[in-house]
């Protein structure tokens, strides 16, 4: 037969004194005498009493847990985030109850829901690439929970924001490839709703243009995903183009590296024929041939900072009456799959 727990009535009953003692004792209430603490204390580890964690949460009106919804946790990217998250949170005592939405809006909703019924003080969240709407988080902040964003914008959304800078590492990256020599420069663009993908189109256009250079339709390929079966596709269609581009930029290291499988089956090099820029810098970026140049992201930082605001907001009982906008910067690493400069 399984063990049944030990409680403060057990721990009461082998002390003789009442339960309302043990439980005053074991919150160190100043009523109790010192000998009378350490008699319960030395009980309680002889009988491996745990405390009924629901219990005090329900006294204490906190869970001590935060919500984390990530599109994805597989990926570099957000499990660096997460990490960044974890080793903020575990210096307050908080732990993280994560979930992934698999880029699905209704999968987003239902997981939001579950969390706020089992009563997580708070939620960091990176929208799904299929979310465009968000009563979900207008309910979560009218209930006075604190939601902080990351990553991934949610225009007309008011609430704490912490992303990168996605506009100025696209802009780097296509400056970099026009001073290098190239001058028919494509992007593989990713989902048009994502906010982080409109940045990066814009970064991308506003180099062209600040080089008085045209930005030529034909040389956007817009994908559904940020996988390499994306780049593959979108490679073999600019390809296909009368006059081939002499440079790729893409919205992910995953796109780039689909897009460099195609360039090298065309009989093609990286970088003499095409260059390739990702965005990003996967670890495995640096190991490829040629190794990719790529846009790094503070993405530890990212999870630290964004747990940092929200860890400020728990520990205040004031009405949140501003919301902080926090932009990190990118930096542009450059390997050899693009040209040097001259």
């Amino acid at each position: 037969m399984k063990k049944r727990p030990s409680t403060i009535t057990d721990i009461a009953k082998a002390l003789n004194i009442a339960a309302s003692t043990v439980s005053r004792a074991l919150h160190d209430s100043p009523s109790i005498s010192k000998e009378t603490k350490q008699a319960v204390i030395k009980m309680a580890k002889q009988m491996d009493y745990q405390p009924n964690m629901l219990a005090v949460s329900l006294l204490s009106k906190r869970t001590k847990t935060i919500g984390v919804i990530v599109p994805e946790i597989t990926s570099y990217f957000f499990s660096t985030v997460i990490s960044g998250v974890q080793d903020m949170v575990n210096e307050a005592g908080y732990k993280l109850v994560i979930c992934q939405s698999n880029e699905s809006f209704e999968e987003e909703q239902k997981l939001i829901e579950t969390l706020a019924l089992n009563r997580v003080d708070g939620f960091l969240i990176s929208p799904a690439s299929k979310t465009m709407k968000f009563p979900h988080l207008e309910r979560l902040r009218s209930s006075g929970v604190p939601v902080v964003v990351f990553d991934r914008d949610c225009p007309g959304f008011d609430a704490d924001r912490v992303l990168v800078d996605d506009f100025d590492g696209a802009f780097q990256a296509v400056e970099y490839l026009i001073k290098t020599g190239c001058r028919r420069i494509a992007h593989i663009a990713g989902p048009k709703n994502l906010t982080t993908c409109q940045h990066r189109m814009d970064g991308y256009t506003k180099a062209l243009q600040k080089h008085q250079m045209a930005v030529d339709e034909s040389l956007v390929q817009w994908v559904e995903g940020f996988t390499s079966e994306d780049g593959e596709e979108a490679a073999k269609k600019l390809l296909e183009n009368p006059v081939r581009p002499d440079a790729i930029f893409a919205i992910n290291d995953a796109v780039a590296i689909g897009a460099m499988s195609i360039i090298r089956e065309m009989g093609l090099t990286i970088p003499a024929d095409i260059s390739i820029v990702g965005f990003d810098d996967e670890p495995y970026s640096k190991y490829f041939h040629p190794s990719l140049t790529s846009v790094w992201q503070p993405v530890y930082g990212l999870g630290m900072l964004s747990s940092k605001i929200l860890m400020n907001h728990l520990a205040s009982d004031l009405d949140v009456t501003q919301y902080r906008y926090e932009l990190l910067k990118p930096e542009l690493i450059i390997r050899n799959s693009s040209k040097p400069l001259p």
